[in-house]
């Protein structure tokens, strides 16, 4: 790069001569910056959510590009929100790291009992485990009438224990799952 080019390419040169004497604008521009991006822009299609990581439900926005394989780009804030206004606290804009950190789990981890040792399973055998295990543990608690004879038509062998990370939708069909399972303890962490 000659001198001439490189002081016509100084911030201090573009801002003196030019049409920007304050630098707040081109002048101060570099050619990396003037190149950039949005990431919201390589978005393919956006996607109307709500924050999981409390009960305020604050709406956000997934922006998603679809090639080369489906993947989350950027999540914002909704400014179309009653609720949040288009701001998101510090643990709902760093969502998007939720959904594509490093650390996620993508498999099902499971240790048998008395094993030392965790071993991976397919999804579907995981979740035929979990439905064998709640239906035993409802048959074994199951209390059809009290002594008086009274229907009680509850278990109780299950109990449910919700995470305040869940938002209200989450936790209405929890509770809703729970209740027609016959549960009656059914809690959760931010009511504790």
């Amino acid at each position: 790069m000659g001198v001439r080019r490189w002081i016509r390419a100084w911030p201090v040169y573009r801002q003196l001569t030019g049409p920007d004497p304050l630098g707040r604008g081109k002048a101060a521009e570099s050619a990396r910056s003037a190149g950039l991006v949005p990431r919201t822009e390589r978005a393919d299609r956006v996607v109307d959510s709500v924050c999981p990581y409390c009960a305020v439900g604050c709406a956000q926005r997934v922006f998603v590009r679809e090639e080369p394989h489906e993947h989350v780009v950027q999540i914002e804030g909704n400014p179309n929100s009653p609720i949040s206004r288009g701001r998101l606290c510090p643990k709902g804009a760093a969502s998007k790291q939720l959904v594509t950190g490093p650390q996620r789990v993508q498999k099902v981890r499971y240790r048998p009992p008395y094993g030392t040792g965790w071993q991976d399973l397919d999804l579907d055998t995981a979740m035929d485990m979990v439905v064998d295990r709640v239906l035993e543990a409802r048959r074994k608690g199951w209390q059809d009438r009290d002594a008086k004879g009274r229907t009680l038509r509850r278990t109780m062998g299950i109990a449910s224990l919700g995470g305040a990370t869940l938002d209200n939708e989450e936790n209405y069909l929890i509770k809703k799952l729970f209740t027609a399972l016959g549960a009656l303890q059914v809690e959760n962490q931010a009511r504790i």
